[in-house]
């Protein structure tokens, strides 16, 4: 039972995993206000519609925000925290816990959505710099509103950008604090997708 029990939560954290990203990256690019026609937005809208059109009919969006995308990617991590915990015959450690958990694992989550669209970006920029795809287009619109203030903050370099060693440390700093916080509530990061 051993085997099948690991087959099984390798499976269930799979496919959380991968609707979790989704579901965060449908957030942010609401936030971002990405081009709707982009066909990837279009996927994304047509793989989390099902879930988030009726729960946005009971949790209406704030200030532009979709509040409804975010809450169900909390949903999901405690969902894949609690099938973890099953999995593994762990007792239930309390609502509490499992509510902080979520917290800190889609924030972790959505900083590493950022790390590796600023990292695909960068290698973009050498191997395809004028490209029309429009996945690149979308990593544009992604990044773009983090990378601009540290733009702002630092001279002209002759046409290097610098900025993204910026994000990178900030990037950094938040994972640690995050590690810091999980220690403190007594979390195991191999229970927390995102982590």
């Amino acid at each position: 039972m051993g085997a099948l029990n690991e087959i099984v939560g390798y499976l269930v954290q799979t496919f959380l995993s991968l609707y979790l990203i989704a579901m965060l990256l449908r957030f942010i690019l609401q936030v971002v206000r990405a081009d709707f026609y982009n066909p990837i937005c279009q996927f994304l809208v047509k793989v989390t519609n099902p879930v988030l059109v009726p729960l946005r009919r009971i949790i209406p969006g704030v200030g532009g925000i979709d509040v409804s995308s975010l809450l169900l990617a909390l949903v999901l991590q405690a969902l894949g925290i609690q099938a973890i915990l099953a999995l593994n015959g762990l007792d239930f450690p309390g609502i509490v816990p499992i509510i902080l958990w979520s917290i800190l694992g889609v924030v972790g989550l959505l900083v590493n959505i950022y790390f590796f669209a600023l990292l695909a970006m960068i290698i973009l920029s050498w191997v395809a710099p004028a490209s029309q795809n429009p996945a690149i287009h979308l990593l544009f619109q992604i990044t773009e509103p983090v990378m601009e203030p540290f733009r702002k903050l630092l001279p002209s370099a002759g046409g290097l950008d610098f900025s993204p060693i910026l994000v990178f440390i900030l990037i950094n700093v938040i994972q640690i604090v995050l590690r810091h916080m999980a220690t403190a509530v007594g979390l195991h990061p191999a229970l927390v997708i995102g982590l």
